[in-house]
């Protein structure tokens, strides 16, 4: 490719019940900062109070975007609480999705983007309408469990991480700097 152009974008999906997802999907964000590319990071039904995403301010080339309302669980959610999500986790992935085009970024991760689906706090349809828009040079990662079919059709890598032991089992409670 010429110098200065932009190479092929392709989708990526990490799904599955294993640990692990979103450690992938900032491991490739680190990895593609340290080639000079431009990241950036939207967080879906978590809060702000992760490892990474201090650690990911002191890089440069990566942008998180903040996800600055946390609604709780999804199944502890009022349907009032729910609606309230839907508008504020659509307008997220909107604004994710123009700044990446408009900016030009090179790679875009949707964390949780399956499970913000999956709930009904973000359209399936607006996701995929999306993915067939995207610029041919960004690439984009959308992580959680349960893909659906189309997504996975329109995906060029599928990643499963499979939990075979986890110690959440057997009662212990997400560890600071290790799960979050």
């Amino acid at each position: 490719m010429a110098e200065g152009s932009k190479e092929l974008g392709l989708i990526h999906i990490y799904c599955g019940d294993g640990k692990g997802k979103t450690t992938a999907s900032m491991g490739l964000a680190l990895r593609a900062a340290g080639r000079e590319k431009k990241v950036i990071i939207a967080r879906f039904l978590k809060s702000q109070d992760s490892g990474e995403v201090k650690a990911l301010s002191y890089v440069p080339n990566i942008t998180v975007l903040p996800c600055e309302k946390f609604f709780g669980f999804t199944f502890s959610m009022s349907e009032e609480t729910k609606k309230e999500a839907q508008v504020y986790y659509t307008a997220l992935l909107e604004n994710a999705w123009k700044k990446a085009k408009k900016e030009k970024y090179d790679l875009l991760i949707l964390d949780e983007m399956m499970a913000a689906c999956t709930s009904g706090l973000v359209s399936r349809d607006k996701v995929e309408e999306l993915i067939k828009q995207k610029p041919e040079y960004l690439e984009v990662v959308l992580t959680g469990r349960d893909p659906w079919p189309e997504i996975l059709r329109l995906a060029d890598y599928v990643s499963e991480i499979q939990m075979v032991k986890h110690p959440f089992t057997r009662g212990v409670k997400a560890r600071n700097g290790i799960e979050y």
